[in-house]
């Protein structure tokens, strides 16, 4: 089964530590995810880019709105992900637990499934 953990950070964190800091954090990063890789279980992972820089997109009535970042009501974004082959939601959250940015952000364990479940 797939799980996805999302890395959900507050929107300042990444200015608030700046770029030697933020250096650090994503080596460690890299480390987890090299040892995902090497339990066989990582499918994909990704960092993105602040929400700053993203822009969300809505079509109502055929009419495509486009919002600019960074979003008044957001407080926190998703800030990465990984994505996981594991046999259970168990195993997910114990591979959630070992990640560095559980110590600053919060992890969200979700499994992959179809929009009807």
């Amino acid at each position: 089964m797939a799980y996805m953990l999302l890395i959900v950070e507050p929107l300042d964190q990444r200015e608030e530590r700046g770029e030697a800091a933020g250096r650090v954090v994503f080596d460690q990063m890299l480390g987890y995810r090299d040892k995902l890789q090497e339990q066989g279980v990582l499918i994909a992972a990704e960092s993105l880019a602040t929400a700053k820089k993203s822009k969300r997109l809505q079509v109502r009535d055929g009419k495509t709105h486009l919002i600019d970042g960074p979003f008044a009501e957001a407080k926190e974004m998703i800030g990465g992900f990984f994505m996981l082959d594991c046999d259970t939601q168990e195993e997910a959250l114990a591979l959630a637990a070992e990640c560095p940015a559980a110590q600053w952000c919060t992890i969200e364990v979700r499994k992959l499934a179809p929009c009807y479940e």
